[in-house]
């Protein structure tokens, strides 16, 4: 199994890398592609066929590519309305998810997980082409709060976690692989920081305008929300009883278990980045 998801893992980044290469176009293509088959992961989870979710996806994807190339300004013009409504949904989303295990387990309904659905990962896309706009290594930048947070998680989360933190959605997260997970995003923006300052990093950017004490606040915020979207899925996952979203990916389950926590962060992300100007 390891063996497997270590060469799923390479052939995806470099399939990223040779589109990035490529062009910034080809990327976004590439990226719009992974996003739309999360989404149809998703939506099957909501209880849609995998034809009909994965036609929808398509075509919504499609869609944005299109509209990407032949009207970006109209793309511009929605993607701060939509990333804060998305950054609001799922600051609520935290909230019931952390209150069900007091309360009892919550139950999405199908309609509202299929709203959902359709309007955070569209949310998440426009946040993703806002950084691609801005550089390549902004945006990678970007992506490594994700892929850093998962990792300290993970393996804090082994080594010192004793309580929960959801165990009615998923027993093996705990709030030391929180804790973990925040500790080592911060670190690693403030070396990043103070050894390459001039860099096009995120963090950067935030470390600069809001100073160090307001920033670090926000970079917690991101890696909290991440872990949010990490616990949706295994929740629509529960309900649905399944293990994972799909197995597109061998080794890794499917494109929404890879992505899940990255369409949460995403808008947040460009959110801060905005304010941050």
């Amino acid at each position: 199994m390891l063996k497997q998801r270590v060469i799923t893992a390479l052939v995806l980044v470099a399939l990223l890398l040779g589109a990035l290469a490529w062009s910034s176009l080809a990327f976004a293509v590439l990226l719009t592609l992974a996003f739309a088959l999360a989404q149809a992961e998703w939506l099957q989870l909501a209880g849609w066929r995998f034809a009909p979710a994965l036609a929808v996806a398509l075509a919504l994807g499609a869609a944005q590519v299109v509209a990407l190339v032949a009207a970006p300004s109209p793309v511009d013009a929605v993607t701060m309305p939509l990333v804060t409504v998305a950054t609001v949904v799922w600051l609520v989303v935290g909230s019931l998810l952390l209150r069900s295990e007091q309360s009892g387990p919550v139950r999405i309904a199908p309609w509202v997980s299929t709203l959902l659905a359709v309007l955070l990962p569209l949310a998440a896309w426009c946040a993703l082409m806002l950084f691609l706009h801005v550089g390549a290594a902004t945006l990678l930048s970007v992506l490594v709060i994700v892929w850093l947070a998962d990792t300290a998680a993970y393996f804090s989360g082994r080594a010192f976690g004793r309580r929960k933190l959801a165990p009615h959605i998923s027993p093996g997260k705990t709030w030391a692989g929180v804790w973990g997970a925040i500790a080592a995003v911060i670190i690693v923006a403030l070396i990043a920081w103070k050894a390459v300052p001039a860099a096009p990093v995120y963090t950067n950017r935030l470390l600069d305008a809001f100073g160090f004490i307001a920033a670090l606040p926000a970079l917690a915020f991101l890696v909290a929300v991440s872990i949010v979207g990490d616990l949706f899925e295994s929740l629509l996952k529960r309900q649905a009883g399944a293990k994972d979203s799909g197995h597109l990916l061998p080794g890794h389950g499917g494109f929404y278990d890879r992505l899940d926590a990255m369409l949460a962060l995403l808008p947040a992300a460009a959110l801060f980045w905005t304010w941050a100007h």
